[in-house]
Order: C-alpha cells, then structure tokens, then sequence
C-alpha cells in the first residue's frame, strides 16, 4: 500500500465516523431532522376533503334516551356542502382547462324533503350496548345552471338548465334508557 492513499483513507473514515455520530446522519434510522418534501396541490386538496367529510359526515352520533310521549324527530336535514358533495361524487365540475374547457355551476338552488323517519327497535351494539337506530331519509333537488365553455378550435359556450335529485340517509343511535325492560335483540 503507497505511503499516500493511507493518510486519505484514514481521513475519509474519519469523516465518515463523524457524519454518523454527529446525530445529523444515521446509516441505521435515517436522517434525524425532518426532510419536506413537495405534496400536489391535487393531493392536499384530496386529503382535506377526505378529512372534512370523515369528521363532518362518516360518524354516528350517539344520543341520550328518548322520553316517552316526547318527539322522536331526527337530527338537522342535510346541509348545503353535505348536499354539494354528495352531487360531486355523482356529477363532478372539478378539472378541466382553462381557455381550453371548463365546466361551471351557476345560480344553485337546493330543496330538502324529509321522505321518511322511523326508528328500530332495541338491540344490542358491540362496543355501545343497548340503543335504537333512528332513520331520516331526505330528499334533495339541486336546480343549477350548467356553463361549458369550450376553447379550442372555435370557442363557444354552452348552457344548460338542469335538475339533479340525491337521497341522503342520516342515521345515529339513541341509548336505550331503561334497560331491565327492555326486550334486546343481541346481534
């Protein structure tokens, strides 16, 4: 071995010891800062709608027990956005390309109908015990303008009057209150 690759071998150890001990660089967990990295705006905007519709939407409330002789209405009909992403899921606007095709929702109008409420008898959930699933089915018309403008070759627009109908289910559970009386179906 040349008296002059020993002394550059020795110090590229060196440098390697310290990188690794120095807590900046670990060969065995990685890097320990935190290293960002570019998310799509597609991506975010994704993930965001998925988390707003999981905490707004996706769970079932648990109520206290429902009194006798007193109302067994349902919760609050559908809201405006809940009523607009469920029309989203059916007839989606998102994308196109600007100058070169687009696609617009003008002049909404959205009407709800209560279609039917009724709640099931008494039965036993895992994780809840004894409740009743109380049922609220709604009917939604979205009434809305339709604008689509095309660019490209010979620009042009379209416009189109239209009625889209969505039924929109909420349920949630009321606890059962007396518990001694009550007839449980166990699933």
């Amino acid at each position: 071995m040349s008296t002059r690759t020993f002394p550059q071998i020795m110090v590229l150890v060196g440098l390697c010891l310290a990188l690794t001990s120095s807590g900046c660089i670990s060969p065995s967990a990685g890097p320990s800062l935190p290293i960002p990295f570019p998310v799509s705006p597609f991506r975010q905007d994704q993930e965001e709608d998925q988390f707003w519709e999981q905490e707004r939407y996706e769970r079932v409330p648990i109520l206290g027990a429902l009194t006798e002789g007193g109302p067994a209405k349902a919760l609050d009909p559908p809201s405006d956005d809940q009523v607009m992403r469920a029309l989203d899921k059916v007839r989606p606007v998102e994308g196109g390309w600007p100058f070169l095709w687009q696609r617009q929702r003008n002049d909404v109008k959205i009407t709800k109908e209560k279609i039917a409420d009724y709640i099931d008898p008494p039965r036993v959930y895992p994780l809840i015990g004894p409740a009743q699933q109380h049922h609220a089915h709604y009917k939604c018309c979205v009434y809305f303008e339709e604008v689509t403008r095309n660019g490209w070759p010979i620009p042009y627009t379209t416009r189109d009057n239209s009625v889209e109908v969505i039924y929109i289910d909420h349920n949630h559970l009321h606890m059962v209150g007396n518990v001694e009386n009550c007839d449980c179906i166990a699933y």
